[in-house]
């Protein structure tokens, strides 16, 4: 299996298939606003992450075919419960559906 490898150096023994993305989300946020430090347990998972690896292109029964619609690399928002959680070598990673995004972050 080809190592992926992005930016941030994460690397992956891991390869999507056909409709789905690996994203790497980014980190919960540990302070409010207004300076206040939340403990982990109260602290909110990001729908928003890395693009690590990306799926082949979906095929349809009708023969239409739905390519990836982002790159390695990129900054991405998926849905509140889109995706599965897994872990990869230690590093806690997300397989989301091509419709489960929503957004890529500039």
């Amino acid at each position: 299996m080809p190592k992926v490898k992005n930016n941030n150096s994460v690397k992956v023994s891991i390869k999507p298939l056909m409709g789905y993305i690996l994203v790497q989300p980014s980190e919960a946020e540990g302070r409010t606003a207004s300076g206040i430090i939340l403990p982990e347990s109260a602290q909110e998972k990001p729908a928003q992450g890395t693009v690590i690896a990306c799926g082949d292109e979906m095929v349809f029964e009708n023969g239409k075919t739905l390519k990836c619609p982002v790159k390695v690399g990129e900054k991405v928002v998926y849905k509140k419960w889109g995706g599965d959680e897994i872990k990869v070598d230690g590093k806690e990673l997300k397989l989301v559906k091509f419709d489960d995004l929503m957004a890529i972050l500039e």
